[in-house]
């Protein structure tokens, strides 16, 4: 016999899924509200994110300084000036032995040139110089059909680059200011809140730092591991420019994907106009495997420990991040899914019921009953005199 729904469980069940939508729908809306600010305040968040992440690299001397009684504001300018001078000092050490091999890597570049067009006349590939001329006439011609497009593309890359620059100063200014007043500013921000969140908010902030601080760790880590790894494939080769490459690659690990991707093509051309294709391959293959191995063993295993999210999670943040915003996503993926983790771990434990203490066993008002101790037995008692007894003389 078959029985019919219930209409009031019927009723409450679309009214209570109707309330969920509802209430999901207002979350989605005031996260879309709150997204699109942040993207008409960007050009002044951009710059605020830059110096935190040098705030957090920079921070550990400062605190020694500190701990040393130095004053904070002369702790922070010193660690700023010295940060400057290792930054300046780091693109001197690049540009300088590129700058002075740059006649001879002029040289080896036509070099390089002739050898690729003597490989294609030849098996298998059998191009003439004709069809090779052919070739670069039509890529002239389409390069001067699209002037008008490169020179607007230029004029936007220039502007970009000094905007970029703007950002970097105001950055470093940030970045004193936070290295010197920044023990200061979650007291300050309790202060401003009302209620609970005065507690709430620094708390959650507190641990979102932690989280930013591992993340540069955790990447300034990659980043040396990848260094280390193709300067020593570099330097066995006997590529000239092997330091400076290997320190262009520990710098450029900051930027995810695009980094790896300019290191290893500038590494790839140099050996190529250096020492030959072959070694040239050889150089792709150990920064294809060098990359391979940060991409899927030293990053999520360093940062899903660092940060406490699993190494699956660093992976899909990094290609959502990507996908949605470019280079500006792979960057502050991994440190937005922690500070993610870290908020929705802080609301967890305040949604969560504490345990219920255990039971504590109250003690008995009464004595404790002694047990009596056991029984004696008496001695004898002595027997009269008997009167058969003889007397006491």
């Amino acid at each position: 016999m078959s029985t019919g729904l219930n209409s009031r469980k019927t009723r409450n069940t679309l009214r209570t899924t109707a309330s969920i939508s509802l209430q999901l729908l207002l979350v989605l809306l005031m996260t879309w509200v709150a997204f699109h600010l942040l993207g008409q305040a960007w050009s002044v968040i951009w710059p605020v994110v830059i110096a935190l992440l040098l705030t957090t690299l920079t921070w550990p001397p400062v605190r020694f300084l500190r701990k040393h009684k130095w004053p904070p504001a002369l702790a922070a300018a010193l660690v700023t000036l010295l940060f400057l001078v290792i930054a300046i000092g780091t693109i001197v050490g690049i540009a300088v032995p590129v700058g002075a091999k740059s006649g001879e890597l002029a040289d080896q570049v036509v070099a390089g040139i002739g050898q690729l067009r003597d490989w294609l006349n030849g098996p298998p590939f059998n191009i003439s110089d004709a069809e090779v001329n052919e070739y670069l006439n039509t890529g002239v011609a389409k390069l001067q059909e699209s002037v008008g497009s490169i020179a607007s593309a230029t004029l936007t890359g220039v502007g970009s680059f000094f905007n970029g620059l703007l950002n970097t100063v105001l950055a470093l200014f940030l970045m004193f200011f936070f290295l010197k007043d920044g023990p200061r500013f979650l007291p300050w921000l309790a202060r401003q809140l009302p209620g609970r969140l005065s507690a709430d908010v620094p708390i959650v902030a507190g641990r979102s730092w932690e989280a930013l601080g591992s993340f540069v760790r955790s990447q300034a880590i990659v980043g040396l591991l990848d260094a280390v790894l193709i300067g020593i494939g570099l330097a066995v080769l006997g590529v000239d420019l092997w330091l400076p490459l290997a320190v262009l690659t520990f710098v450029t690990a900051f930027v995810p994907i695009v980094g790896a991707l300019f290191a290893g093509f500038v590494a790839v051309i140099i050996t190529f106009v250096t020492d030959g294709w072959v070694d040239a391959l050889i150089v792709l293959a150990i920064i294809v495997l060098v990359q391979q191995l940060e991409g899927n063993v030293f990053q999520p295993m360093l940062q899903s420990r660092s940060l406490g999210l699993h190494a699956g999670v660093v992976l899909l943040a990094v290609t959502l991040g990507s996908s949605l915003y470019g280079i500006v996503g792979a960057l502050l993926a991994v440190p937005v899914a922690a500070m993610v983790a870290v908020f929705w771990i802080y609301l967890r434990e305040q949604l969560t019921d504490a345990p219920p203490p255990p039971p504590t066993v109250e003690p008995d008002p009464r004595p404790d009953p002694t047990p009596d101790p056991m029984p004696t037995s008496p001695s004898p008692p002595s027997a009269p005199d008997s009167p058969s007894s003889p007397a006491p003389a």
